[in-house]
């Protein structure tokens, strides 16, 4: 075992930020930027009218539209522990970039709107931390508005995830009447929401109880609080840190990103209760340990563009094992080709920092010249390391997509070769006429591609929709081109592998009846 090695990663905290759009996801993550000493004022994605963006969009359209679509990449250091904190897009359309980052992280934290309780896509992304068993720990948001009752947020964890929910802090009030938090958790204290000019914000509590000459002291809503915290300590559940490592219960926090109030004590605890990386599976079964001398990873983002001056195109590593550092030579499982890894960077909110050293849980982002795909796994060393392949998804809505001036083929094929190997949209052609064809799982992503078409490579686009399709790959060996018609068009991937999109479902059954022999195979 390398002690040395081992201290370092047990110093790692490396999560992702999950939730339906507008629950506050990327608001919360700028404070806690705050905190972390990066950056000196929050840039809410509200804030558009004066110029203030989310610190962790840093996509054009992300600014122009208010949302992120795109998972970021940031750290910081916090209390003696080293933060990676990956902010992933909340809305719908872009879930397939938040799946692959779940696989890059060693817990999650869920933001829920309390107003709103658990929403569709929260529910959607909360199944794949389920089916990792990584830790979730939920902060309910939005305290300064009038929501739901606590009680029955805390309820519907259990009811709609099926995961037990326990307090740490409790709100006394909320929106125009919230006084504070009550703090289960940290030694009975109560954070005030607005305390006077120049007094603590933490009134220390005797026996749960407000000392006398305290804003608290005789106030009937901070009496109504004490009777629902004696109900939860009666039927509530009680912390269970094993049980919050297995993924089975989640500590909740209650508080308000926006006028940051609860997010310190979240940010504390949270560091504290997550847990350090710990193993992956390599090679189908093999356990590997975050401390084994030999460095290893995978890509699990790829981003072009995120400097548009300089062109630059950044794979991005989850670092499993070992230590990387600058001129590391490394080879890539899927070629066995030798890379020498000269040129890496990690990020601190929009800064980019040269990597001096990362250990398993860092987050690295390689500069690549179309060395890597999403998926790749690289190590150093002779033994052979290979990590699970990445979820793909199966699109279900298909573009016809051809350059608006011809002249501009460059740049056209240039930016679409690009930006389907981020992996948010999937690239086909016709089999028999070579046309391109893009596949997407929400309408969204097939904007945001025109957009950067357009403004990253100078490449207007036509796009002619056909509609939701149901693909289905095809064994090469089983194919005849016939077998194609108006009902189920034959394109083949980015990789030559042919496959067949049917008009839907009932076309797909009638060429099951007519093919009983063909295997035909989806993603996700």
């Amino acid at each position: 075992m390398n002690k040395e090695l081992l201290d370092k990663v047990n110093k790692r905290r490396t999560f992702a930020i999950i939730s339906h759009p507008d629950a506050g996801k990327t608001t919360i993550t700028e404070q806690m930027l705050l905190l972390g000493g990066v950056i000196r004022s929050a840039g809410t994605v509200k804030a558009r009218k004066t110029g203030n963006y989310a610190t962790s969009d840093w996509m054009e359209i992300e600014k122009k539209r208010g949302i992120s679509v795109t998972s970021s990449v940031m750290q910081f250091e916090y209390q003696g522990k080293r933060i990676n904190i990956l902010d992933t897009p909340g809305h719908q359309d872009f879930s397939e970039d938040t799946y692959r980052t779940l696989m890059a992280v060693d817990a999650a934290v869920m933001v829920i709107d309390s107003a709103r309780g658990i929403e569709p896509q929260t529910k959607k992304l909360f199944k794949v931390v389920r089916q990792r068993g990584i830790p979730v720990f939920t902060f309910m948001n939005k305290l300064d508005r009038d929501g739901r009752e606590p009680l029955d947020l805390v309820a519907e964890l259990e009811e709609v995830l099926g995961i037990e929910g326990v307090a740490m802090n409790w709100p006394i009030g909320m929106g125009q009447s919230l006084l504070g938090l009550y703090d289960l958790a940290n030694q009975r204290r109560v954070e005030l929401y607005h305390p006077e000019e120049g007094k603590d914000r933490f009134i220390a509590l005797a026996d749960g109880k407000a000392p006398a000459g305290s804003p608290l002291a005789d106030d009937p809503q901070f009496e109504e609080t004490l009777g629902e915290i004696e109900l939860l300590e009666g039927a509530g559940a009680s912390f269970d840190r094993a049980k919050v490592l297995a993924g089975q219960q989640t500590p909740v926090f209650f508080g308000s990103a926006l006028t940051n109030f609860g997010v310190e004590t979240f940010l504390e605890q949270f560091v504290d209760l997550a847990p350090a990386p710990g193993e992956h599976k390599v090679n189908g079964d093999e356990e590997l340990k975050p401390d084994d001398d030999e460095f290893s990873g995978f890509i699990f983002k790829i981003q072009a563009n995120m400097n548009p001056q300089h062109r630059d195109r950044i794979a991005f590593v989850r670092v499993c094992s070992g230590e990387f550092s600058k001129g590391l030579d490394v080879t890539l499982a899927r070629t066995g080709k030798q890379v020498r890894l000269n040129n890496a960077v990690e990020f601190e909110s929009s800064a980019r920092v040269q990597v001096s050293e990362a250990v398993a849980g860092d987050i690295v982002g390689l500069y690549d010249t179309g060395n890597f795909q999403i998926g790749d796994s690289i190590y150093a060393g002779k033994r052979k390391l290979e990590f699970p392949p990445l979820p793909e998804f199966t699109p279900e809505l298909f573009m016809r997509v051809s350059p608006k001036n011809v002249m501009k083929q460059k740049s056209f094929h240039k930016g679409m070769n690009q930006l389907v190997q981020e992996g948010a949209v999937q690239l086909y052609r016709n089999y028999q006429t070579d046309d391109y064809i893009l596949g997407a799982v929400g309408q969204l992503q097939f904007e945001v591609f025109q957009y950067r078409m357009k403004n990253e490579y100078n490449s207007e686009v036509e796009m002619t929709s056909i509609g939701h399709r149901v693909a289905r790959w095809i064994n090469p060996d089983q194919l005849d081109p016939k077998m194609s018609s108006s009902r189920n068009l034959l394109v083949k991937d980015r990789f030559g592998n042919p496959l067949f999109l049917f008009e839907n479902a009932f076309a797909e059954r009638w060429f099951h009846d007519k093919y009983p022999d063909v295997e035909l195979t989806e993603k996700l």
